[in-house]
């Protein structure tokens, strides 16, 4: 299972060039009001306002404060986090284990992994909705995660390793 949830977040990432990703990531951090807590994240119910939604549809809820200054683009970024496809807490779930290092903006992993990371702390905690065209879209991933699927997660940023500067 570790395994194939590994290609799951390193496979499909689209065909943006690091550039169209860098203006993805810079623009999707403007946000607006909170959802309810849904399978699908475009379903905007009024009954949490606690998540904030991005302009570009994921939806987020700060679990746990950080500190420090977020990541830039080309930082490598040392996460660990657990994921859902029905909702939060449920029995479909996926756990890595082991913390995954990426690095942000590079499109290494999902779109929404790169938009939620890049605006987060170290240390800071987050339950995350990420919307099918952040994630695998119509296409999915074969017997893992159907097409069109919203992926939940609860995510945390363990560290940031600085991009050097020539």
């Amino acid at each position: 299972m570790k395994i194939i949830i590994f290609m799951v977040l390193f496979g499909y990432v689209g065909s943006l060039s690091i550039a169209n990703r860098r203006e993805f990531i810079i623009k999707s951090l403007v946000v607006s009001a909170g959802g309810k807590l849904v399978m699908n994240p475009m379903q905007a119910l009024a009954e949490d306002d606690d998540f904030v939604i991005a302009e570009s549809g994921l939806k987020y809820k700060v679990i746990k404060e950080g500190t420090g200054e977020p990541p830039e683009i080309g930082d490598t970024v040392k996460i660990k986090y657990t994921g859902w496809l029905d909702k939060f807490d449920s029995e479909t779930k996926f756990d890595m284990k082991a913390p995954l290092s990426f690095q942000v903006g590079a499109g290494e992993v999902i779109r929404g992994f790169d938009e939620s990371f890049s605006g987060m702390l170290t240390g800071e905690r987050r339950q995350i909705i990420v919307p099918p065209r952040l994630a695998y879209g119509d296409r999915g991933v074969a017997g893992v995660i159907p097409g069109g699927a919203s992926i939940c997660f609860d995510i945390e940023l363990l560290g940031i390793s600085k991009l050097s500067k020539i």
